[in-house]
């Protein structure tokens, strides 16, 4: 197979992200593999669609470290490509970190599509993508599953809100990931909540969220792959994520340390509400972050902690997900033009 990952940049990526090490096992597997950036893609006149790919060498690598710095050196060498002639394109980046170039921020939706059209596999749908772009994605799962959120610009609605809850809410940005600009109001901080406000207002609209005071003990991130929790013999591809003693947030990048977690009842609940929805929006691999019974995130552009998961639980997860990637592929040769990207990106 030939598999593109479409990343942000190469200067933001790093020998431990989700992407090096699906990239990396792909190559394992005798795949050849490249990558694209939002300002690779070139649509000919002739209507089809090109891209200027960063092509890895065809060979073993000791380890990821050793893929990595191949992919940042000399030896990865840019050639055209015809995009029909790639057998998966997986959306790896992150929209949001394009915020300042609004060309970019779509540019792997835009394309994804093209590409879908022209017989490539795209994971996720790009389509999908498109509606999920921002948070309010969120709010299409069952409430039963998502902690109780106002979304707004309004001082006086998240006061309000933030009275209903005791004092205690979460406050964050529509538009963000990473635990960039999120805040926790509480008695300590309440005479700060009209400045907390007006720093988020400034980039847009604002997510008042209620806070589960499970958080304490940190997040789950767990990983789904075809709408299931992502496992080996029983082991999850999941971890807890616990904040730093002077922060709120658990993201890994943002300070928070990673733990072994078990994976229960409530876990697999929690999965199991929003399974159907991301089958239906052909949401291949994504990473939910669990708190208690519910979810505070849904991350389906660039779940990240796959290497972690692997380290922790004694197994390494891109094998299933290698793969379920390989057996789709098959699927797509042996039903030629029976299946859309969206119903094959999770079969």
């Amino acid at each position: 197979m030939l598999i593109a990952f479409f990343i942000n940049d190469l200067e933001r990526e790093h020998p431990g992200y989700t992407t090096t090490v699906l990239a990396h096992q792909a190559t394992e597997r005798g795949h050849r593999v490249c990558y694209l950036t939002p300002s690779d893609f070139a649509l000919q006149r002739d209507d089809t669609l090109h891209a200027h790919a960063r092509f890895m060498p065809k060979r073993k690598y000791q380890d990821a470290k050793e893929f990595f710095e191949t992919l940042k050196s000399g030896k990865a060498k840019v050639e055209p490509v015809d995009m029909a002639e790639i057998d998966i394109l997986m959306l790896r980046n992150d929209p949001s970190i394009d915020a300042e170039t609004p060309w970019a921020m779509e540019a792997g939706i835009l394309f994804g599509r093209e590409a879908a059209k022209r017989g490539v596999i795209v994971l996720n749908d790009p389509d999908s993508l498109g509606r999920a772009i921002n948070k309010l994605y969120f709010q299409s799962f069952p409430t039963e599953a998502r902690a109780e959120t106002v979304i707004t610009r309004h001082a006086d609605d998240i006061k309000a809100f933030a009275k209903d809850h005791g004092g205690n809410i979460i406050l964050k940005p529509l538009q963000g990931s990473g635990g960039s600009g999120v805040f926790k109001v509480d008695a300590k901080s309440k005479s700060n909540l009209n400045q907390i406000i007006e720093a988020i207002g400034r980039d847009g609209y604002i997510i008042a969220q209620a806070y589960v005071p499970a958080a304490k003990k940190g997040d789950i991130r767990l990983f789904l792959m075809n709408g299931r929790p992502l496992q080996i013999d029983g082991k999850y591809a999941a971890l807890r994520r616990v904040a730093s003693a002077d922060d709120i947030r658990s993201n890994i990048h943002a300070g928070g340390t990673a733990e072994a977690v078990e994976i229960g009842k409530t876990e697999l609940h929690v999965a199991e509400l929003i399974r159907p929805k991301l089958v239906a929006d052909g949401m291949f691999l994504v990473g939910i972050d669990i708190v208690g019974d519910k979810i505070l995130e849904v991350n389906v552009f660039s779940p990240g902690n796959l290497g972690s998961c692997s380290r922790l639980a004694g197994v390494d997860f891109s094998v299933p997900i290698l793969e379920a990637m390989e057996r789709k592929v098959g699927i797509a040769s042996q039903y030629a033009n029976s299946f859309d990207n969206r119903h094959l990106a999770v079969l």
